[in-house]
């Protein structure tokens, strides 16, 4: 009975019998104390949580030399995905846990079970150095459920674009991996060169099937119009998917509202795009007792503090990083708003001082 908790399941006979359980629990307190018995289980067993998905590292996968795909077996909490959605991951580094977003790269619809994301690695970076060229099967993270609504609009579009960049390329994957029942495909990947291409043997053998057509762009090529047209003559009746930096998606947004089709674009960058701001401010975090003056942003003022919130996408997308407010003025990076409400909850990776703000912290 026992080995089925490897991964995350419980006993059956537990399922059936709660009263049962809280006894048998209370009964094992008593003899694990100070510890709960959940902690020897979580020894014995890394992947059970009653709480969180977890999921072990099974193989590891290098796409380019800076992009890496981890495949991973979540434990029974993990609900699924829908291709093009991301996840949050965590992983321990340095003794203190810290969380990324990713895209997922593999298709919904695995027997196996396992899951795939594949990420890029930022030099400057955490995390993503961590995992991209340290990360070894056995290796254990925790995700949250699959989350965003970068997927394909129901029923299947008749003909489909997808356009990507670098790393932007790994949503899009998700969604050809699925076979989308769609007769008419053509996918634009821009590259600096060949051997920065993830999944190159794999778009080769998708532009290969019928009705499919896979072109990639190398060098430093920027998309306009222009060049849009070029490659792709009829992107106007296509229903287009755009996933890289943000220069990419303003490019395809704008060539497609310039022939009336701005409803056909669906993009989805983990970069933030941030208004241009000259805006200076002080931060004060209450529960810290610190006080930080600059105009980044207030997740930035923090870790300047030498605290360690929690956050994640820093772009604003996965709300980790929240915490309240408790008064001053702030400007969300994202639009320029400014707003003087207290006592609210707040973003730090997108939020800026404009002036004093007191932070609880």
């Amino acid at each position: 009975m026992m080995g089925n908790l490897e991964g995350g399941r419980v006993p059956a006979a537990v399922k059936t019998a709660p009263a049962w359980r809280h006894a048998l629990y209370e009964v094992a307190s008593l003899l694990t104390f100070p510890q709960r018995p959940d902690h020897y289980v979580e020894w014995l067993f890394p992947l059970y949580s009653t709480t969180e998905v977890r999921a072990r590292v099974e193989a590891v996968r290098r796409e380019t030399e800076n992009i890496t795909t981890l495949v991973l077996r979540p434990n029974s909490l993990w609900r699924g995905h829908r291709a093009g959605q991301w996840v949050a991951l965590s992983v321990e580094v340095n003794g203190v846990w810290l969380t990324r977003c990713f895209s997922i790269s593999s298709a919904p619809s695995r027997l196996d079970g396992l899951l795939e994301v594949t990420i890029k690695a930022v030099p400057s970076g955490r995390v993503t150095p961590r995992l991209v060229l340290g990360a070894t099967p056995g290796m254990l993270v925790r995700l949250s459920q699959a989350q965003g609504t970068f997927v394909l609009s129901e029923p299947t579009p008749a003909k489909l674009l997808f356009v990507s960049a670098g790393s932007g390329i790994t949503p899009i994957m998700s969604m050809l991996r699925s076979k989308p029942a769609c007769p008419d495909i053509r996918i634009l990947h821009f590259a600096r060169s060949a051997s920065d291409v993830p999944f190159a043997a794999e778009l080769q053998k998708i532009g290969g099937r019928p009705g499919n057509q896979v072109q990639l762009v190398f060098g430093d090529s920027a998309l306009d119009g222009s060049l849009l047209a070029d490659l792709v003559p009829d992107f106007a009746s296509r229903e287009t998917y755009v996933c890289g930096p943000a220069g990419l998606l303003a490019a395809t947004q704008s060539a497609l509202a310039a022939v009336a089709a701005s409803s056909r674009f669906h993009a989805e960058s983990f970069a933030l795009e941030a208004k241009e701001s000259t805006t200076t401010g002080t931060v004060t975090f209450q529960r810290s007792n610190r006080t930080v003056e600059g105009a980044h942003t207030i997740l930035a003022m923090a870790e300047q503090a030498e605290l360690k919130p929690q956050s994640g996408c820093r772009a604003g997308l996965c709300h980790s990083c929240t915490r309240r407010k408790v008064s001053g003025a702030t400007r969300d990076v994202r639009t320029g708003e400014v707003s003087a409400e207290g006592g609210v909850l707040l973003q730090l990776c997108v939020s800026q001082p404009v002036g004093p703000v007191v932070i609880d912290l």
